[in-house]
């Protein structure tokens, strides 16, 4: 009917489709490759199927690459505006995102971070339909795709994950060895009724006594989240539950933020916004408290041998890494003392000599 009205129109898409909207542009229009003004590569054509490839630009060093499972989000956090801008959670087929994974590890890559808005969602919009890779049936889930995942023998490193109860299907499987026995969880408060304001997905689950269940299953697990202090509204007696739980939780790796306001959230509207003064002081409590958590969790780790990845060597010949506990950018770093050469990208065994708050170091082994 739209068509017999319109017989000029190129394409017919739904709401935030832009994948088809752009699509149908290049059809009408083919998209001239200018090696002197584009920064991405022409595709390259294939000699047997003259099909057209994309060409992927990796803007992370060699060893490591982030893997994109799905954009969107269908959460309403009160703070958040990323639903407005994204849309609703879209995830990529567990076949497309294994695919990807296992051309980047014969690519050289040693460490996969699995990244998305509500990685614990992954699946949900596409009722968890499956498809085969590699001779074996995977579901569009998250357990599915760490099943997957782990086959390929590279760390997997999960990052935003929502504490949904199926979370606890991973554990094993980080105790088995198959991914990192480290999950990125942004719980961002420890108060239920700030929880609430904020309308945070899973905030009525009894984490603190999950996070237990964890670490029995799982002992090497490591715990990384992130938080937000002086939300609209939130008391002094709602902070000391905050700092309370953050004690009992005991987290390996903790970032912190003072609130702010973004343009089109609905946080903005709560009455009784926390005065700036306020927010410091208590960030500077929130932190305080980590720091001693922080250090007392890291030496624990002092006379262990771990696996560190190199990551860089700086223009003072320091060597850095990073062990299973440690995601980059974002955590501390393993520093190396050695004898022997060793290279960005390298896997090498070292034994913890001294901790502090953030970072360890640690004597390279030569084997």
């Amino acid at each position: 009917m739209i068509r017999d009205k319109f017989p000029d129109l190129l394409s017919i898409s739904g709401p935030q489709d832009y994948a088809t909207v752009m699509n149908a542009v290049h059809s009408a229009v083919p998209y001239q490759h200018d090696p002197f003004v584009d920064l991405l590569p022409a595709k390259r054509r294939s000699a047997s199927a003259q099909a057209a490839q994309e060409v992927g630009v990796k803007l992370t060093p060699k060893h490591y690459a982030y893997l994109k499972i799905s954009e969107g989000c269908n959460h309403k956090c009160s703070f958040c505006i990323i639903p407005s801008m994204r849309g609703k959670l879209a995830s990529r087929s567990v076949v497309d995102v294994l695919a990807e994974a296992e051309k980047l590890d014969k690519a050289g890559v040693k460490e996969l971070l699995v990244i998305s808005q509500d990685t614990s969602a992954y699946g949900s919009d596409l009722k968890y339909a499956g498809g085969s890779w590699r001779g074996h049936e995977y579901r569009t889930s998250m357990l599915d795709l760490c099943r997957g995942l782990g086959q390929l023998g590279v760390w997997v490193r999960l990052h935003y994950v929502y504490p949904y109860p199926h979370v606890d299907e991973i554990i094993p499987l980080m105790a088995q060895g198959l991914v990192l026995p480290y999950l990125d969880i942004p719980f961002q408060h420890g108060s239920p009724s700030v929880l609430k304001r904020m309308k945070r997905p899973a905030f009525a689950e009894n984490t603190l006594e999950r996070i237990k269940t964890w670490r029995k299953i799982c002992p090497e697990l490591v715990i990384r989240s992130t938080f937000i202090v002086g939300f609209p509204g939130e008391t002094e007696a709602e902070f000391q539950e905050l700092l309370d739980w953050l004690k009992e939780a005991k987290l390996d790796r903790v970032g912190c933020f003072q609130y702010s306001p973004v343009d089109g959230a609905t946080a903005n509207d709560l009455a009784d916004p926390v005065p700036d003064d306020i927010k410091a002081e208590r960030y500077e409590r929130f932190m305080k408290t980590q720091a001693k958590i922080s250090k007392a969790r890291l030496k624990k780790m002092v006379g262990r041998t771990l696996d560190v990845l190199v990551d860089e060597i700086d223009e003072d010949g320091v060597l850095s890494g990073r062990s299973y506990a440690d995601a980059p950018e974002i955590d501390g770093r393993v520093y190396l003392s050695c004898d022997f050469p060793l290279k960005p990208g390298q896997m090498v065994r070292a034994k913890v000599l001294e901790s502090n708050e953030h970072d360890l170091h640690a004597e390279a082994i030569e084997e």
